[in-house]
């Protein structure tokens, strides 16, 4: 562990633990490499408690994001839990990223904690991690409890409350429709770090045209879908290796990309009296001003995405990826941790993540003044989380 703390924590993983974090425990550490059945590479870390196999195992993984080295599996692991911090197969790859391959990734990891002896395989799902964990327990039941920490309702979902509705031109960044534009003084904005205030109507119509927005994306990826889906109908009907041949199978198997433009722009990051809770200004994707994040072209949620990445990962209104609708599938014992001063997920969705869990074993607690990642608050919040599991597996 001191080997980690000693390395600056890497641009963009918060997640990486602190010295705070480090526990007073011998662990062992152990890379894995695991083939999945569909032949795709899975990458990790296990985390194991003076390097013995213990009868519970966590698993834990982001769609996209490295989670072999996450704060919560030093901690879990001192506390007695075989933790296995682990790559899906779209490792920094948002582009193409699809759930439903992610699902087989979670499972094939799951399997091979059973394979070590792991009696219990526990599906932790932190941030957007949340919303793949739940898919997978709905899809495959591979997992004996879900804990959900800082759990958001999906990726769609949440690119609907930060996807910018102003944008009047999906291939023009510059061209913005002022009255739904939240950076616009006229609407209630104001330089930061200066708070906002959005009239509630005005927010009514805006939550309507993101929502707009998100339906007009998935319209032009599912008829680039369709364009290639009839190009290759089209090749099987035409003489082999003619020129009209040659072009339909070029157009069948072309895959364009969609630049997804401004995807920072929740009014709530501005505005504390919406949805009020402990969350202070600004963004856990700004620098810090959200204005600037949302017009930086070098970053950003959902940058570039082919048509089957953004209707499998990033619209409310395709993916599968939604607590609303795997949560009632979960029906293996649920813990809920809410920080409730995380910019990005309010105390509602939190709450109905937990009310629409399908278990009868479902357990809620809230962070208090804790940000999305828990800094300052981690053992503590290990600490709940294993108690959790030793009451239930011990």
């Amino acid at each position: 562990m001191d080997d980690l703390l000693q390395t600056p924590r890497p641009l963009g993983m918060s997640y990486w633990p602190l010295p705070e974090d480090a526990p007073d425990a011998d662990l062992a550490r152990e890379e894995i490499r695991l083939v999945t059945p569909d032949g795709m590479l899975v990458r990790g870390v296990l985390w194991t408690p003076a390097g013995t196999m213990p009868r519970t195992a966590v698993i834990l993984a982001h769609p996209r994001g490295d989670f072999s080295v996450h704060y919560a599996c030093p901690l879990l692991a001192a506390a007695g839990f075989a933790v296995l911090g682990f790559s899906t197969r779209y490792l920094n790859n948002d582009a193409d990223c699809l759930h439903e391959k992610c699902v087989v990734d979670v499972e094939t990891a799951a399997a091979a904690m059973r394979a070590r002896g792991a009696r219990n395989v526990v599906l932790f799902g932190n941030s957007g991690g949340g919303s793949l964990m739940a898919l997978a327990q709905a899809e495959t039941g591979c997992g004996d409890a879900w804990v959900g920490v800082a759990a958001h309702p999906g990726e769609g979902v949440f690119m609907e409350q930060v996807i910018d509705p102003s944008v009047a031109d999906e291939d023009d960044p510059h061209a913005v429709v002022p009255e739904l534009d939240m950076y616009d003084p006229r609407n209630g904005w104001k330089p930061w770090p200066e708070p906002c205030h959005y009239d509630p109507q005005w927010l009514v119509g805006y939550r309507a045209a993101q929502r707009e927005r998100i339906a007009r994306i998935d319209a032009i990826a599912r008829g680039a879908i369709a364009e290639a889906d009839d190009a290759r109908r089209r090749a099987k009907s035409l003489a082999h290796g003619s020129d009209p041949w040659r072009e339909a199978r070029r157009r069948g198997l072309h895959t364009p990309y969609l630049t997804i433009y401004r995807t920072l722009a929740n009014p709530t990051y501005l505005d504390p009296t919406i949805e009020p809770d402990d969350r202070p200004l600004g963004s856990l994707f700004a620098f810090p001003d959200p204005f600037e994040a949302n017009y930086f072209g070098r970053f950003g949620l959902a940058r570039v995405m082919t048509p089957y990445g953004w209707l499998s990962t990033w619209t409310s209104l395709s993916s599968a990826a939604k607590l609303a609708d795997t949560m009632p599938k979960v029906t293996c014992p649920v813990l809920v941790l809410h920080p409730t001063a995380d910019t990005e997920i309010r105390l509602g969705q939190a709450r109905e993540i937990r009310d629409r869990a399908g278990a009868d074993d479902v357990s809620y607690h809230e962070m208090v003044g804790a940000p999305h990642y828990l800094e300052g608050h981690r053992p503590e919040a290990m600490r709940i989380v294993a108690a959790w599991l030793q009451e239930r597996f011990s």
